[in-house]
């Protein structure tokens, strides 16, 4: 019921909106805060319950007793533990597969990134499927003397766009396919080779600074999932400890309140 509470506030107090609403790093520590304030609770509910209904062996020492109170009280909190590991089990393959699926998501992410810039560079060519035999085809069948512009440009195009898909592939375009590619632009749009290799040179940098960027965010976003599960998890370490130390004294407590009780 506490988790629950807690769970309803916690909705109540975020908003997607960016002006309103706490920010995420108060709500976090809200949550671990609320989470140890749950074990206490519970657990110290629990446990001065054990302690107060357990019946007391009559002559025994008063350590003795404190220390069989402190048990049932430890003991509570070992059986509830189960039944809060099974729901906690759920979150946490949830946090794990959340974030492998990110990580995952992070990856496709910068080939999707790649291969978009590259497409668009490279003519809509598909990276995932370039066949490199149509690259050394093409190869096979260069000419010193491209096609000019009053000629139809798709062959061209679609020829310049798998030699530009292959180099973005293998990380760099070779300086003989450089020189056709130029000589290809050169004549389907009259500019000169210099400028048409400038041309070239940008595409790559600007396809190579997009990747460079999609890796960083990816990175980024891993790393901080990587934190979330590390947070999450060392949270629900020291709340339950927490609740075992309360559960425990809370037992002690019901104890001497039992034992006024018979006296």
């Amino acid at each position: 019921m506490l988790l629950a509470a807690g769970a309803g506030l916690g909705f109540t107090s975020v908003s997607p909106w960016s002006s309103a609403g706490v920010t995420a790093t108060t709500f976090g520590i809200a949550a671990l805060a609320w989470l140890a304030i749950v074990h206490l609770l519970a657990a110290g509910a629990g446990g001065y319950l054990a302690g107060r209904l357990r019946t007391k062996r009559v002559g025994l020492h008063t350590d003795e007793v404190a220390f069989r109170d402190t048990a049932h009280g430890f003991m509570t909190w070992a059986v509830s533990a189960i039944v809060t590991a099974l729901l906690l089990a759920s979150t946490a393959s949830a946090i794990i597969g959340g974030t492998a699926r990110l990580g995952a998501s992070a990856a496709s992410g910068v080939a999707s990134s790649v291969s978009g810039m590259a497409g668009q560079a490279a003519g809509r060519v598909d990276l995932t499927n370039l066949d490199p035999s149509a690259y050394l085809t093409d190869s096979l069948f260069r000419t010193d003397r491209p096609a000019p512009s009053s000629a139809d440009a798709a062959p061209a195009r679609a020829e310049v766009g798998r030699i530009v898909a292959m180099s973005i592939r293998n990380g760099d375009m070779a300086p003989a396919d450089k020189t056709y590619v130029a000589s290809v632009i050169a004549a389907q749009t009259g500019i000169s080779q210099p400028d048409a290799e400038k041309r070239i040179n940008d595409a790559i940098a600007k396809t190579k600074e997009v990747a460079a960027k999609a890796e960083q965010t990816a990175r980024e976003t891993a790393d901080i999932a990587r934190k979330g599960a590390a947070s999450f998890a060392l949270a629900t370490f020291i709340a339950m400890l927490i609740g075992a130390l309360a559960s425990s004294y809370g037992a002690t407590v019901g104890g001497r309140a039992r034992d006024k009780v018979e006296a």
